[in-house]
C-alpha cells in the first residue's frame, strides 16, 4: 500500500480500505475547528485584562471567527466539491493555522480580530471538506457510525478546548491557546495526505457564484445583524445589515429557483426530512451554545473556578456526548430518526429548564445535571439529523450538504449566544440596578453593569478606596453573584420556552419512519425524483 492516498475515491471499485484511519484525520481537523470558539471562552478574562477589551471589543474577538465561518462555508463547500475535497480540507487546515500563528502574536485588538477572522475563513473551508469526505469515503451502511463519530468529536471539542485552555493559562499567556492550533493543523495536513484519498465531483457543471455571493452576503448579514443588535442596540449599523440579510435572502431564493445549477436547491426545503433535520440543528445549537456560554462564566465568575478548574467541570458533558452517541448509533435503526432527534431536543430542553433553579447559592452540583443533559441530547439528536441532511444531496453535492448542515449549527450556536447572551445582560443589569444603584455612584454602577466581570473588577475598587473598604466591596461582589444568577434563572426560562417551541415545530415538520423510507434516495441518485423534474423545467 503507497505511503501517500493517491488514487480518488471515484475511481475506486470498494469501499476505501483506510476509511476509518482517515476518519481520525477528518475528526482531528474538526475538533480544533470547533476548539477555536469554546478555548476563547476561558482564555476571554486574560485578554480582556492584558487587551483592556471594552465589551464590544470581546464581542468581536469572539465573533469575528463567526461571521465569515458562517457566511462562506455553502460557497467554500461547492468550490471544494468541484476541485478538490481533500485538497479544500489542507487549503483551510493551513489558512486556519496562519490566523492562529498570527493571534498568538499580537497584542493590538483589531489585529486580533482579524486574526480571528482568518481563523474563521479557515474553518469555513474545513467544517463542509470534514462532511463531503467523510460520505464520499463511507458506504451507506456505516455512514451513520462514521458521522456519530464525527458528532461526538464536536461535542468532546466543547469540553475539550476550556480544558486545554485552562492548562495552557496556567504557565503561559492567553497566545498559547491561538498557538496550540498549529501543531494540530500540521499534523492533520500530514495525516490527509498519507490516510484522506483524493475526492472531488463527478459531472458537476459550473459553480453557481451569484448565487454564492448572495448566500454570502445574506449570511453574512444576518450574522452581524444578530450579534451588533441585541447586545449593543439596534442603531443604524444592525437595521441596515438585518434590511440586506431580507433583500438577499428573497434575492437569492428567486434567484436559485430560476437558475439551472443552483448554488443550493431551494425546493430541497420543501422535503420535510431535510428541512425539519435543519430546523433541528438550528434550534438545538441555539439552547446549548446559549446555555454552554453562560453556564460557563457563572462556574468562573460566581463560583470562582479557574480556567483549568472550568475546563475539567466540563468534562462530564463529553462523556454525555459519547454514551448518547452510542445509544443513537444502536437506536435510530429501531426506531427512526424522528424519535432520536424528539428525543434529544426533549432533553435538551429539559436539561436548559434546570438551569431556571439557579440561585447566589448555587454550587456546581447545581450545573452538573443539565451538562449530562446537554451532552445526552448532543449525542441523541445531531447525528441522525446530520445524516438525514447529508442524505438529501447527492454526490455532486456533498460539500454543499455539509455547508448547509454547519450553516445552520453555526448559525444555531450564533444566535443563541447573542439572543440569550443579550437577555442575561438585560436581566443583570435590571436586578443589579436594583441590588446596589443606591450605594454606588452612577458611573460605577454603569460600569458594574457591563458584565459581570465588571462587575466584579468595581468591587476590588470599592475595597481600596478610603469611602469603601472590605465589607462594601463583599456587599457589592455579593449584589453581582445575586443579579448573575437571577439572569441566568430567567434567560434559562426564555432559552427553555424557545428550545420547547423548536422541538414541537421539528416534531410536526419530520416525517414518521415509514414516510422517512419514501423520501430517502438510493445511495448515488439524486435525493428526489421532483428536484431532477424542477430542474428541467426551468
Amino acid at each position: 500500500m503507497p505511503l501517500l492516498a493517491t488514487t480518488p475515491v471515484e475511481k475506486m471499485t470498494g469501499p476505501y480500505p483506510r476509511r476509518w484511519w482517515a476518519l481520525i484525520v477528518l475528526c482531528l481537523s474538526l475538533l480544533i475547528v470547533v476548539m477555536a470558539n469554546t478555548s476563547l471562552i476561558v482564555a476571554a478574562p486574560d485578554m480582556t485584562t492584558d487587551l483592556g477589551l471594552s465589551s464590544s471589543d470581546l464581542q468581536w474577538v469572539i465573533d469575528g471567527y463567526t461571521v465569515p465561518y458562517a457566511a462562506l462555508m455553502l460557497v467554500l463547500g461547492a468550490i471544494g466539491d468541484k476541485y478538490s475535497r481533500r485538497g479544500a480540507l489542507i487549503t483551510g487546515l493551513v489558512v486556519f493555522a496562519g490566523g492562529s500563528v498570527m493571534g498568538s502574536l499580537v497584542h493590538e485588538t483589531d489585529l486580533v480580530i482579524a486574526a480571528r477572522a482568518i481563523m474563521g475563513v479557515g474553518a469555513a473551508v474545513v467544517m463542509p471538506a470534514t462532511l463531503s469526505l467523510l460520505v464520499a469515503m463511507f458506504p451507506k451502511g456505516e455512514r451513520a457510525r462514521a458521522i456519530t463519530a464525527w458528532t461526538a468529536t464536536s461535542g468532546l471539542a466543547i469540553a475539550v478546548g476550556p480544558l486545554v485552555a485552562g492548562w495552557l493559562l496556567g504557565d503561559h499567556s492567553w497566545g498559547s491557546t491561538f498557538l496550540v492550533n498549529v501543531p494540530i493543523a500540521v499534523l492533520a495536513v500530514i495525516g490527509a495526505l498519507v490516510l484522506v484519498p483524493p475526492s472531488r465531483a463527478t459531472g458537476m457543471g459550473r459553480i453557481d457564484y451569484v448565487g454564492g455571493l448572495l448566500s454570502i452576503v445574506s449570511v453574512g448579514s444576518l450574522v452581524y445583524a444578530t450579534i451588533e443588535g441585541p447586545h449593543f442596540g439596534w442603531g443604524a449599523g444592525p437595521v441596515v445589515a438585518a434590511v440586506v440579510a431580507a433583500v438577499g435572502l428573497a434575492a437569492f431564493v428567486a434567484w436559485e429557483l430560476r437558475h439551472p445549477q443552483p448554488m443550493l436547491d431551494v425546493r430541497r426545503f420543501l422535503q420535510r426530512p431535510f428541512s425539519g433535520s435543519m430546523l433541528a440543528v438550528l434550534f438545538f445549537f441555539f439552547g446549548t451554545y446559549g446555555a454552554i456560554y453562560y453556564s460557563t462564566q457563572f462556574l468562573q465568575f460566581v463560583l470562582g473556578y479557574g480556567a483549568l478548574e472550568t475546563g475539567v467541570r466540563l468534562l462530564p458533558l463529553a462523556g454525555a456526548v459519547f454514551v448518547g452517541a452510542a445509544v443513537t448509533g444502536r437506536l435510530t435503526p429501531k426506531l427512526g430518526v424522528k424519535a432520536l432527534v424528539g428525543a434529544g431536543m426533549v432533553i435538551g430542553t429539559v436539561g436548559v429548564f434546570l438551569l431556571v433553579l439557579v440561585e447566589k447559592g448555587s454550587t456546581y452540583g447545581d450545573f452538573l445535571a443539565p451538562m449530562l443533559l446537554l451532552g445526552l441530547a448532543i449525542g441523541l439528536s445531531v447525528s441522525p439529523a446530520t445524516d438525514t441532511i447529508m442524505g438529501s444531496f447527492p454526490e455532486s453535492e456533498l460539500g454543499v450538504g455539509g455547508g448547509a448542515n454547519d450553516t445552520a449549527l453555526e448559525l444555531g450556536g450564533s444566535l443563541g449566544i447573542a439572543v440569550l447572551g443579550s437577555l442575561l445582560g438585560t436581566a443583570y443589569r435590571d436586578e443589579l440596578a436594583d441590588l446596589a444603584g443606591g450605594r454606588l455612584p452612577a458611573a460605577a454602577l454603569d460600569t458594574a453593569q457591563d458584565s459581570v466581570g465588571a462587575g466584579l473588577a468595581v468591587a476590588e475598587q470599592v475595597a481600596r478606596t478610603p469611602s469603601g473598604g472590605p465589607q462594601q466591596a463583599q456587599a457589592l461582589a455579593d449584589a453581582v453573584h445575586e443579579a448573575f444568577a437571577h439572569g441566568v434563572s430567567t434567560t434559562s426560562l426564555v432559552g427553555g420556552v424557545i428550545m420547547a417551541a423548536g422541538t414541537l415545530i421539528v416534531l410536526a415538520v419530520l416525517p414518521g419512519r415509514r414516510a422517512l423510507d419514501r423520501h430517502r434516495p438510493a445511495e448515488g441518485t439524486a435525493p428526489a425524483e421532483d428536484l431532477e423534474t424542477s430542474h428541467a423545467a426551468s
